[in-house]
C-alpha cells in the first residue's frame, strides 16, 4: 500500500511558454492542464505513476554520453534533433537527464523548444553534487536549461549526500517548484538502499539497472517499489549494449511477430515493460533510426508472465 500523499500537481503542469509571461498573481492552479495534451495513438502503451495516477508512455529516452555534444555543433545537434523528434512523433514523452551528462540537459532543452515540444515533455533530470546549497544552485541550472518551467521529476542520482537533498526536494515538491521526486542508481550493489528509502520516504520515482539478463531487481526492489506506491525507471536496458553483441546475426524467433516485436531493441526492451512493477524503461541513444525503434516497444502487444520467461530463455541460450 502506498505511504504517502497523491502529488497535487500531478494531473497538470505550468507551461514554458506561460512561465515566462506568468505575472506575480496569477495562480498557478489557474495555468493546471494535462500533461499529454496531443492525441496519441491507440496503440501507445501507458502506466501510471502510483503516488497520482497520471499516466507515462513505458518507454522514454535517456541521454547519458549521447546527448553529451556541444550546443554550437551544427551537425551533432541536427543529429540528437532527429533523434528527439523521433522519439516524441513514435508517443515518447519521458526524457531523462543529469548534470553529470556534460551539456545533454541544454541540449534536450535547446531542441525541445526549436521543435515546439517542450511543454508536452516529462522533464526528468537530477541532483549530483554535496550539500544543500549546491544542490539547489545545481537544481536551478537545471530548470533553466531544460526549459525554464518547473521540472517534472527530480532524483538524487547515485544517492549522493541523499538526506540533505531529499529534504529540499520535499520542500520543493510541496511548494509545487517540482512536480515528482526520487532516487537513482546504475549497480546492482545499491538496490538494498535504493529499497529502504522506497520503504522510508514519500518517493514518486526511483530510478535503477534491470534488462533481460540482469534480473536482480525482481528478488526486492520492483516487489518493494510496487508494494510502495513508488513508479520505477530502468536504466541500462541493453546492458550497456553486450546484449546486441549477444544476438548478432541471430533471426528474431517467428512468435516475436505476435507481441509485435520487429527488432531485438524492441525485444529487450517489452521484456522490461511488460514487467507490472516496471513504469518506463529509458534507453538513450544518438541515432534517429534506433530511437524511431526503441519507440516501437511502447506500442502494441505486451508479453504475458510465461511469454517474459520464454523470452529470457531465448537469450540465455545464444
Amino acid at each position: 500500500m502506498t505511504h504517502h500523499k497523491p502529488n497535487p500537481y500531478a494531473d497538470c503542469r505550468l507551461s514554458r511558454r506561460q512561465l515566462l509571461t506568468l505575472s506575480a498573481g496569477i495562480a498557478l492552479t489557474s495555468l493546471c492542464r494535462p500533461l499529454l495534451g496531443e492525441p496519441l495513438p491507440e496503440s501507445l502503451v501507458f502506466r501510471a505513476i502510483p503516488s497520482s495516477g497520471e499516466r507515462i508512455p513505458v518507454i522514454g529516452l535517456g541521454t547519458a554520453r549521447t546527448f553529451n555534444v556541444s550546443p554550437d555543433n551544427a551537425t551533432a545537434m541536427a543529429a540528437r534533433r532527429k533523434v528527439l523528434d523521433q522519439f516524441y512523433q513514435g508517443g515518447g514523452r519521458l526524457v531523462d537527464s543529469s548534470p553529470m551528462y556534460g551539456t545533454a540537459e541544454t541540449v534536450v532543452g535547446e531542441l525541445a523548444a526549436e521543435l515546439g515540444i517542450a511543454d508536452e515533455l516529462f522533464m526528468a533530470t537530477k541532483i549530483w553534487t554535496q550539500g544543500r546549497e549546491d544542490g539547489i544552485a545545481q537544481m536551478t541550472r537545471s530548470q533553466r536549461r531544460m526549459g525554464g518551467g518547473p521540472l517534472d521529476l527530480v532524483q538524487v542520482h547515485n544517492l549522493v549526500d541523499t538526506d540533505t537533498h531529499l529534504d529540499t526536494l520535499k520542500a520543493w515538491r510541496k511548494e509545487g517548484r517540482i512536480r515528482y521526486i526520487g532516487v537513482t542508481h546504475y549497480q546492482t550493489g545499491a538496490f538494498d538502499r535504493l529499497a529502504t528509502l522506497c520503504e522510508r520516504e514519500p518517493l514518486d520515482f526511483v530510478q535503477f539497472n534491470y534488462n533481460i539478463l540482469e534480473r536482480e531487481a525482481e528478488k526486492r526492489l520492483l516487489p518493494v517499489a510496487r508494494d510502495n506506491g513508488v513508479a520505477t525507471l530502468i536504466n541500462e536496458p541493453f546492458e550497456k549494449g553486450t546484449l546486441f553483441g549477444r544476438v548478432r546475426g541471430k533471426d528474431l524467433p517467428a512468435w516475436a511477430a505476435d507481441l509485435d516485436i520487429t527488432s531485438w531493441a524492441q525485444f529487450f526492451l517489452k521484456f522490461i515493460a511488460s514487467h507490472p512493477a516496471v513504469t518506463c524503461a529509458i534507453p538513450a541513444t544518438s541515432d534517429p533510426g534506433h530511437a524511431r525503434d526503441n519507440i516501437q516497444a511502447a506500442h502494441g502487444a505486451m508479453p504475458d508472465t510465461q511469454q517474459r520467461e520464454r523470452m529470457a530463455a531465448l537469450v540465455r541460450q545464444l
